[in-house]
């Protein structure tokens, strides 16, 4: 009986996903407005024959002097990365509440004709008052009025995509360029949106970019398990993985599908030739972070100021995840550290320093592989979403010495067999 094989995708975020990543003396902070910085690391993950690259995305610069958030708008750098890889996926975040759908459907739409079919979207609903404001709302709208924007959204962008028959258009230049009865208007009027179309841009290749989504509240797991073809999740140990996993795939069946519905955790990896290796390589990083750094971040994960925490006192009691209104996925993560560990300040800070809760591992590339299996095999994971704590190192690291264990377990593929997306997922062609 054959392996179940994985799939894994690299998470991209400026120098690394540790907060003190740009302060290290090999970071590439010169070089975060420099497309070829993306190309190289989109290349290091082709190599290791990964299944995407993916963009994260935020409207609001809060706290620059912590280190870089956002440079690149990730729709515009996909477009450049794309003609620098020839299979690997590119995936980017879209706000369905700071978007349109159709402004998003054609930017989508158009980027994977570019790259012959191969990115996916991921919807979110995005998070923070502070971006709201940065497209004219006085706050963040409320949760229930996001998600359902968010499904609207969906919607309407997937009949804007279907608004072109395949094969239009013909291009005989003795007959009609678009035969009439190759498009159509979808005319939509719902509460969020109203749009005619058809689109301005013939169905993408892959007939509907791949849809992603990481809804961890009860409206976007619902979401998820109705709409998304891959889902992100945060999950900082097996257990916490197994429970999403399990209840995602339960809605999934119960929503009457049948789609494999790939489930990929958040993943930060520090590798060494030994277990004392690696721990160095994440001593020396967080010895990098000033605690008041360290203390802002907490306080955007916990929704209120920690910056007079005492360091190494116990983590001061924080509301029941019910009763908090932030995102609720990375909330839950904290707490559930908390309740397990017993950390004190200081060590949750550590915890949070690269990833901001989701698993970390930290060892050989065997003892990695060995971790990453068991997940695989014990409904914790379809496969997962790398957040090198360092940038290029990180990954370089990944695909040289666990990428090569992985294959030779016989769990991850050796070389592409297809060139979409949707083949590397395991996913079909949606029709018209």
């Amino acid at each position: 009986m054959s392996k179940r094989m994985m799939h894994l995708n690299l998470f991209i975020f400026g120098c690394g996903h540790h907060r003190a990543a740009w302060r290290h003396p090999r970071s590439s902070v010169e070089r975060l407005g420099d497309i070829a910085y993306y190309e190289e690391l989109a290349q290091t993950a082709e190599r290791g024959k990964l299944d995407a690259i993916f963009f994260a995305d935020g409207h609001s610069t809060d706290n620059l002097t912590d280190g870089p958030r956002w440079f690149l708008e990730p729709l515009t750098a996909l477009s450049a990365i794309s003609r620098a890889t020839q299979r690997i996926g590119l995936i980017s975040t879209v706000s369905s509440t700071f978007n349109t759908p159709f402004h998003a459907a054609r930017m989508v739409a158009s980027l994977d004709h570019i790259s012959k079919g191969r990115v996916g979207w991921n919807v979110v609903t995005s998070m923070f008052d502070s971006e709201a404001r940065n497209h004219g709302y006085d706050a963040m709208p409320g949760h229930d009025w996001r998600y359902a924007r968010a499904e609207e959204f969906v919607d309407v962008a997937l009949r804007l995509w279907d608004s072109w028959n395949d094969g239009a258009p013909q291009s005989d230049r003795q007959g009609d360029y678009v035969r009439p009865e190759s498009t159509h208007a979808i005319h939509h009027k719902g509460t969020h949106f109203q749009v005619d179309g058809p689109l301005t841009v013939p169905r993408p290749p892959q007939g509907h970019p791949v849809l992603f989504q990481a809804g961890a509240s009860e409206q976007g797991r619902d979401l998820a398990a109705r709409r998304a073809e891959a889902i992100y999740a945060v999950a900082f140990d097996l257990q916490a993985a197994q429970e999403y996993y399990r209840d995602i795939k339960l809605r999934v069946r119960k929503a009457g599908r049948r789609d494999p519905v790939p489930i990929m955790p958040g993943l930060v990896t520090y590798v060494g030739s030994t277990e004392a290796e690696a721990r160095a390589k994440q001593r020396a990083l967080d010895e990098l972070l000033p605690s008041q750094d360290a203390l802002r971040q907490l306080s955007m994960y916990v929704g209120q100021d920690c910056s007079r925490w005492e360091l190494d006192a116990p983590v001061p009691d924080l509301p029941p995840l019910e009763e908090f209104s932030g995102p609720k996925g990375r909330y839950a993560t904290v707490l559930r550290i908390i309740q397990t560990e017993r950390p004190s300040v200081r060590q949750l800070l550590g915890r949070l320093a690269a990833g901001g809760g989701h698993c970390t591992m930290v060892g050989t590339p065997d003892a990695i592989a060995d971790e990453m299996e068991r997940w695989l095999s014990n409904d914790g994971a379809d496969g997962f979403n790398l957040m090198p704590p360092s940038l290029p190192d990180g990954i370089e690291d990944f695909v040289d010495q666990v990428v090569p264990v992985l294959q030779k377990r016989g769990v991850f593929r050796k070389e592409y067999e297809t060139d979409t997306l949707r083949g590397h997922l395991g996913l079909a062609r949606p029709g018209p």
